[in-house]
């Protein structure tokens, strides 16, 4: 091929790059968003510069693009097509964002200050729910990377022993009266007999989240009497396979990753309905979520709660008249003098005791 034959080449492809998108968009092709643009796309841009903004997040086959560079990154290049995700070992994803990847390195412990400063809040969240006549139960979920370090790269070092959690749990046991639940035994134990946690997703499965159930169940049960958690034999254990789910989503990669998803499915009927949000299709993964059981007897329940706390809330729903589940990491006081509960739960991932800092909980 000549010179002149190899630039019209070039430019024919580069032309070509530039009009089949554009063609698209006007034909409507390929220019569906993501969930949370489609949250968003009744917001019609109002300058030039938005328009600009609003085209490059809609323009034709936008999602086919993406798709088609993640795999070529993945299959081809051997590199993660996405920072937010670390390629462990064996088909396993890890989280790499929100503090995770240097919760994991341990790079930056709580100091003592640090750990005072959570104690303190802690403390001073549980007597003002005391002084309600309020009980209160504080969880700190284990992220996946503490719960299966094996599947991490090898190429991917820690530099101190202790994760921030378990500095702050060892602090909170010898330094206050705390009603905190420590998972990592249980799921550790747990572990050795089934895994626990999705392989492409952030958090922990039915398996794992029925651990942290049975534990926040147990605490709560020393302050409430009457409160316990229903035994593993009222579930069957139940498996299928499912795309990949959000660490693949991430990457663009979710009809590429498959996984077998272990679920744990009710013998009986649940007695919980869902109130909000009105549609179950929306699922859990919303800010505000309601249940409740026609039984009066029973006590009421507000959870503040992050992403992990989604998983919880079919298991924690059965045993309570009400409950409310917040997402969200600080106290709300207006919302526990409406709702009235009887036990108070609020929930962190571990990874987020930096980021967060004691006063983002208060």
């Amino acid at each position: 091929m000549d010179r002149r034959r190899a630039d019209r080449l070039v430019i024919a492809v580069f032309l070509t790059t530039l009009v089949v998108p554009l063609a698209a968009s006007v034909a409507g092709i390929g220019t569906a968003t993501t969930t949370a643009e489609s949250a968003i796309a009744g917001d019609r841009p109002r300058s030039l510069f938005a328009w600009f903004d609003y085209f490059g997040d809609h323009f034709g086959l936008r999602q086919q693009l993406i798709d088609a560079h993640a795999r070529v990154a993945w299959r081809v290049l051997h590199v993660v097509p996405s920072p937010t995700v670390i390629k462990g070992r064996d088909g396993w994803l890890f989280y790499a964002d929100d503090s995770a990847l240097e919760d994991y390195e341990s790079a930056t412990p709580l100091d003592e200050g640090d750990l005072a400063a959570w104690r303190d809040t802690l403390v001073g969240i549980r007597d003002s729910l005391r002084a309600r006549g309020v009980a209160y139960v504080f969880v700190l979920a284990p992220d996946k990377h503490v719960l299966y370090p094996e599947y991490m790269p090898a190429a991917i070092h820690r530099l101190h022993g202790e994760h921030r959690m378990d500095q702050l749990l060892e602090y909170l046991r010898a330094h206050s009266d705390l009603a905190v639940v420590d998972l990592r035994a249980p799921l550790g134990a747990q572990k050795s007999r089934e895994r626990i946690f999705h392989l492409t997703d952030t958090h922990w499965n039915d398996r794992g989240a029925f651990v942290g159930y049975t534990q926040i169940l147990r605490a709560a049960g020393q302050q409430i009497p009457g409160v316990a958690p229903l035994s593993r034999e009222a579930f069957d254990a139940v498996a299928h396979r499912r795309p990949g789910m959000d660490l693949a989503e991430m990457l663009s990669l979710q009809n590429v990753f498959t996984e077998t998803s272990l679920d744990l499915v009710p013998r009986q009927p649940r007695r919980a309905r869902l109130l909000e949000p009105p549609d179950l299709r929306e699922g859990y993964e919303v800010a505000r979520v309601v249940t409740e059981v026609s039984d009066a007897s029973l006590p009421r329940l507000v959870m503040f709660r992050d992403s992990f706390g989604t998983a919880l809330i079919p298991f924690l729903s059965e045993h309570f008249s009400r409950a409310v589940y917040l997402w969200q990491n600080n106290i709300d006081d207006e919302v526990i003098d409406r709702e009235k509960p009887s036990l108070v739960i609020q929930e962190i991932v571990g990874r987020r005791l930096q980021t967060l800092g004691a006063s983002g909980v208060e």
